[in-house]
């Protein structure tokens, strides 16, 4: 298992697909990565923009209600693993910690990441899964440049979902 981060979050329209930018964290040689792209749709961005952000609505929404039932069942998020992608489909599994057992529940990406990031719980990616639906992305210079984020999101918005048909 790969540990994992979020690079970025591209939201789009209503109309279009955003894209969550994940990135192994991993000891690459300066300038080099790769890069793992999930297509979601607009509400999952604004959940997972939400949890990236902290922001806490005022009324719970949808992923503040399950973590809320599964603090009162005494559990929690232990991890989220991404275990299979099959053309532009990734498949995950949300691990929750209830006293000494893990208990593993199919769930989507998008959602179970929404839900790890809220409780800061780490995500992970099988390494087979990252070196099939990862992208090699080289940064000129610092990656903490202006100039390179901005050719960076450039780079995504030329990326389309056809560029992960098998």
């Amino acid at each position: 298992m790969i540990p994992l981060k979020v690079l970025t979050l591209v939201a789009s329209g209503s109309l279009q697909p955003s894209i969550l930018v994940l990135e192994p964290v991993e000891d690459s040689p300066q300038g080099k990565a790769r890069i793992i792209p999930i297509w979601i749709g607009a509400s999952e961005a604004a959940s997972l923009s939400l949890a990236l952000e902290s922001i806490r609505m005022p009324r719970p929404m949808t992923h503040d209600l399950f973590l809320d039932a599964l603090t009162n069942l005494d559990a929690r998020i232990d991890h989220v693993l991404i275990h299979q992608a099959k053309g532009m489909t990734f498949f995950s599994k949300l691990v929750l910690r209830q006293g000494g057992r893990l208990i593993e529940l199919d769930a989507r990406p998008s959602d179970a990441l929404a839900l790890a990031l809220r409780q800061d719980a780490p995500f992970y990616i099988e390494e087979e899964v990252l070196e099939k639906a990862s992208f090699p992305y080289l940064f000129k210079g610092l990656r903490d440049n202006e100039e390179v984020l901005k050719e960076f999101r450039s780079f995504l918005n030329e990326l389309s979902p056809e560029d992960f048909k098998e």
